[in-house]
């Protein structure tokens, strides 16, 4: 099972990037756009899923590089 890439901010105003089940962030950013190209980077390189939380937590985007159909059924 891939795992997926977030986005969010810390107490102490940095943006953090953590791929999901980590204890620890895969990187730290003074922007929250550098945390979420550096998280869509890695999902990409993974084939998994990045999302992008806001200041208040919640979800704002969401990009999934995973084996979707295209184009998609329905």
């Amino acid at each position: 099972m891939k795992k997926n890439y977030w986005t969010s901010k810390r107490n102490d105003g940095k943006w953090t990037v953590k791929k999901e089940g980590s204890a620890k962030a895969s990187s730290l950013h003074k922007t929250q756009a550098n945390a979420w190209k550096e998280a869509r980077r890695l999902a990409r390189g993974e084939g998994s899923e990045a999302f992008l939380k806001d200041k208040y937590g919640k979800i704002r985007a969401r990009n999934s590089y995973a084996n979707d159909p295209f184009p998609p059924k329905g």
